[in-house]
């Protein structure tokens, strides 16, 4: 399915509760960029209308009956990789997010948020622009380090639920971003081999694990947003990965990011 997503973005929702159901179209509706084509009640019939309605953005409430979102999510993404999905949940547990990650996931909404975070962070994720927030990306980075099934970090209150929005933007990036290429280099010597990425594709993937978005990341760079977005793509056909929330793993694993 070719994903050049414009307007309308097609949207399904998927919620086994009326009142889930109702709310997430209430906040879709809000914005005339968005199209709801379908909703779904429970895991297997979103994978069902999914196949048959193509959309481009999928909201997947996590525990529903028959099959949960989880198992959903998975079913889609393996269909269609390039279907994009959103977990809603009331919960900021760190293992959910994990797990849906792990499914092919590309983002995470609380119930809770402000219709216009919702709205913000849906656009993001439709253009390939939502950054990670900081919180995220420590509670990440302290999970693989931890070498635990469990999450090494299990905090209620992410910065995210206080400001109020998803995928906050982790601040700016330092000007200048490519004066650090000599201690990434220096981490990325341990690593030799390992990784088929150019050096500016190792600096882009750096910015991204830190959370920021495109045009941050052409600023610091001094580059345009068109150029940040093709090295982008071409990073993730390299390490053959879906999304940012990916990218970010895999440069933790790596040591490519220093948080």
């Amino acid at each position: 399915m070719d994903m050049k997503v414009s307007s309308p973005i097609r949207v399904l929702l998927a919620d086994d509760h009326p009142h889930g159901r109702e709310g997430m179209r209430e906040i879709v509706g809000m914005d005339a960029s968005f199209e709801i084509i379908g909703e779904a009640v429970n895991g297997e019939q979103a994978t069902v209308m999914a196949a048959e309605l193509r959309p481009h953005l999928v909201l997947m409430d996590i525990n529903m009956p028959v099959m949960n979102g989880m198992e959903a999510t998975q079913i889609i993404k393996s269909l269609d990789p390039q279907i994009k999905i959103i977990m809603v949940t009331v919960s900021d547990d760190i293992s959910d997010l994990f797990e849906a990650i792990k499914r092919g996931a590309q983002g995470y909404l609380l119930k809770n948020l402000s219709p216009s975070a919702w709205l913000e962070y849906l656009r993001a994720v439709a253009v390939d622009e939502a950054p990670m927030s900081k919180e995220l990306a420590f509670r990440m980075l302290q999970e693989f380090n931890s070498g635990r099934g469990e999450p090494a970090v299990h905090s209620k209150g992410a910065d995210d639920k206080r400001n109020g929005k998803p995928g906050a933007a982790a601040g700016e990036p330092v000007k200048g971003a490519a004066r650090e290429n000599n201690r990434s280099a220096g981490r990325e010597s341990e690593e030799s081999g390992k990784t088929p990425l150019t050096q500016r594709e190792r600096e882009i993937l750096e910015q991204v694990a830190a959370g920021h978005s495109n045009r941050a990341i052409a600023e610091a760079f001094e580059l345009s947003e068109h150029t940040v977005k093709n090295h982008l793509k071409n990073i993730l056909q390299k390490l053959h990965l879906d999304n940012r929330v990916q990218l970010a793993r895999y440069a933790m694993e790596k040591g490519l990011c220093d948080l």
